[in-house]
């Protein structure tokens, strides 16, 4: 299995809120690591299910953003249990 690479520079795609977008719906960030605390611990729920993590050319949906924040690896500290 390939070693994620939380590293490297990031996009994050903000999935559309049911109550219409409530904020910028692209943010770069300069490591995958802060886009994925971001993603999990930042954004409105209502959102956090159609976003979207782009690295290279490489997309990650809702499902594996939460699997790599949750992973051992995860190099940040957490805020959410």
């Amino acid at each position: 299995m390939t070693r994620f690479d939380y590293t490297g520079e990031a996009g994050l795609y903000a999935g559309k809120s049911k109550a219409g977008i409530s904020g910028p719906r692209y943010r770069r960030f300069e490591t995958a690591a802060e886009a994925l605390r971001f993603a999990v611990e930042d954004m409105p729920h209502s959102q956090q299910r159609g976003s979207m993590l782009e690295i290279d050319e490489a997309r990650y949906g809702h499902s594996q953003i939460r699997a790599l924040y949750d992973a051992p690896g995860y190099p940040l500290s957490r805020r959410l249990a």
